[in-house]
């Protein structure tokens, strides 16, 4: 599959670096509103060439648009690329709202292309693993869940961090979707929700680049806490923080009737998954079962492009959309005050065989 790239911006690094490892896809074009950008990455990796977003997207050596833009133009670029015939993947989440996340999916559905959503982390040994273990009953019927994710803030390190605080933004709808995802994958899809918000600063100085030590506005909430009620029964507590300082909480922790399972980092695709049975004195490690093995940022892409005919891909902009419902839920549950059900569901994307990442070569410590 001849893969198109709008966006050449920090996180486009990542899939570049993967791209050359993968053997079910190919990078053709790259495009950004800034063409310098553009032509740096195409003079950088032979073979791909560098076009307007408009070329880009008419052009009949693309198969699939790959969306590395904001958030605020996820759905803009990915209608167009629907209208031309492109199938899509986007970087999360699939757009900053449902409204527009729902046009895209229709928009897909009646161009009969495929619409795919990041993040693929999921697919990794990391989360797999524990997916196994769940499944394979080592904690029993699954009760809880928690995930935090606390940091002090993206304007730090980003050179123009803007966009993360702004509605669209915040911790919960930047890294929201591994956690939220992740929690899908786990337990299952979530029916309701409660959530609460607040926010420290009204301004964020950046701290690195260019604009070091310019001051930019905040108009989303910062720190967001919200219960994720479970179709299974499961009950997931979520704290996303762009205020704390930092935390010594496992990223996400899963409990059972009869074990809980610690689960890495859901922003990385390996890491050790441990457990702890009812019955035993110490954790002990989970032997990697389960996922793609030496996988990064892009396997998503290789998982379509196998996809069989008529079947959803794993990193499907269905269960894109279910997340960034549950993400929009939560926000507008706390400004609300009360619990919101939620209307969309997903199946649990099939899970990953123990395999290499088709195409991939294996990785010490994958």
């Amino acid at each position: 599959m001849r893969i198109g790239m709008v966006g050449c911006g920090n996180i486009s690094a990542a899939y570049l670096e993967t791209f050359p490892r993968l053997d079910a896809v190919t990078l053709t074009a790259v495009a950004d509103l800034d063409m310098d950008r553009a032509q740096a990455v195409a003079a950088a990796h032979p073979g791909v060439r560098a076009l307007t977003v408009d070329e880009l997207l008419s052009d009949d050596a693309v198969d699939l648009v790959l969306n590395l833009t904001i958030p605020a133009a996820h759905a803009e670029v990915a209608l167009k690329a629907i209208a031309a015939g492109k199938h899509v993947y986007g970087e999360k989440p699939l757009a900053a709202g449902t409204a527009e996340g729902q046009s895209m999916l229709a928009a897909a559905e009646a161009a009969g292309v495929i619409l795919g959503s990041a993040p693929d982390t999921v697919l990794g040994t990391g989360t797999q693993t524990a997916r196994k273990a769940i499944d394979d009953g080592l904690i029993g019927k699954p009760i809880s869940a928690t995930a935090t994710m606390v940091t002090p803030g993206h304007e730090r390190w980003h050179p123009n961090p803007d966009f993360y605080y702004v509605p669209g933004g915040g911790p919960l709808l930047d890294m929201g979707p591994y956690y939220v995802s992740a929690l899908v994958t786990l337990l299952g899809p979530v029916t309701s929700v409660v959530g609460a918000s607040s926010s420290t600063r009204s301004t964020r100085v950046i701290g690195s680049g260019p604009r070091t030590g310019e001051e930019i506005p905040v108009s989303t909430p910062t720190h967001v806490t919200g219960v994720l009620i479970h179709a299974s029964g499961a009950l997931s507590t979520l704290v996303m923080s762009f205020d704390a300082v930092a935390t010594r909480a496992a990223n996400i922790e899963v409990h059972g009737e009869t074990g809980s399972l610690v689960v890495p980092d859901p922003n990385r695709f390996n890491g050790e998954v441990q457990l702890r049975r009812l019955d035993g004195e110490e954790w002990e490690v989970v032997p990697v079962s389960a996922g793609y093995q030496a996988a990064s940022r892009g396997i998503g892409l290789q998982d379509l492009a196998r996809t069989p005919a008529g079947e959803l891909p794993r990193a499907s902009g269905e269960m894109g959309f279910h997340v960034l419902e549950v993400m929009e839920a939560v926000l507008a549950s706390a400004e609300a005050g009360t619990a919101l059900p939620i209307n969309s569901t997903c199946e649990r994307p099939p899970a990953v065989a123990l395999s290499l990442s088709g195409g991939m070569e294996a990785v010490s410590g994958s």
